[in-house]
């Protein structure tokens, strides 16, 4: 690999060395390649298994790509810290497509705990309470949990027992679905307490 730049100018020869812009540039396709595989596969001896798992022996990393080209498949190290380190022959497209396949998997069944807002107020009517006690219950049974806010509003600030019995009386008709993660705070001109689903 040929390192120097020849330049002329105003009759000058000037060389420049360019091994810096090479090893910088080495670097970041290096970033791009996570996996050991084919020719980033680069160890004085490795340990190969074949195809079918069986061991194939100690060997170079240049002889272990050729008993993977024999194979038409492809060699990856599969753990690069072992002394020597392990390589595998495998087909690394089919390897990749089944990773992210699992990965996907695993994603579309993770489920993402939200927490859903309930507010009342402290005049609230039992209709009004139990429609949304009833909305509080599908959140839980979903897995989320429930944020509980009861609001005061001008004078009602003087009557705070009032909006905690709203707030006792709600999470009472919730024993069954939830359990406090949070007991009833104020903050500002809110009183809030966090439920969590009930673990089954």
């Amino acid at each position: 690999m040929h390192y120097a730049s020849v330049f002329y100018r105003k009759g000058l020869i000037l060389i420049a060395d360019n091994r810096y812009a090479a090893n910088n540039n080495n670097k970041k396709n290096g970033n791009q390649n996570k996996e050991l595989v084919n020719e980033n596969v680069r160890f004085p001896e490795v340990l190969l298994i074949g195809p079918n798992g069986e061991q194939l022996g100690v060997m170079s990393s240049r002889e272990a790509q050729f008993k993977a080209n024999e194979y038409d498949l492809d060699l990856m190290c599969v753990a690069p810290n072992a002394k020597p380190p392990v390589c595998k022959i495998i087909n690394y497209s089919k390897w990749r497509f089944e990773q992210q396949k699992k990965a996907k998997e695993a994603k579309k069944n993770q489920h993402v705990v939200e927490v859903k807002e309930v507010q009342l107020t402290p005049q609230i009517g039992g209709h009004d309470m139990e429609t949304k006690a009833r909305a509080a219950v599908k959140f839980l049974e979903a897995g989320n949990k429930v944020k509980i806010g009861v609001r005061f509003r001008g004078r009602q600030m003087t009557h705070i027992e009032v909006g905690q019995e709203v707030m006792d009386k709600f999470i009472d008709l919730l024993k069954d679905y939830a359990s406090i993660e949070k007991p009833s705070a104020m903050e500002g001109r809110w009183m809030y307490a966090i439920l969590a689903p009930k673990k089954k």
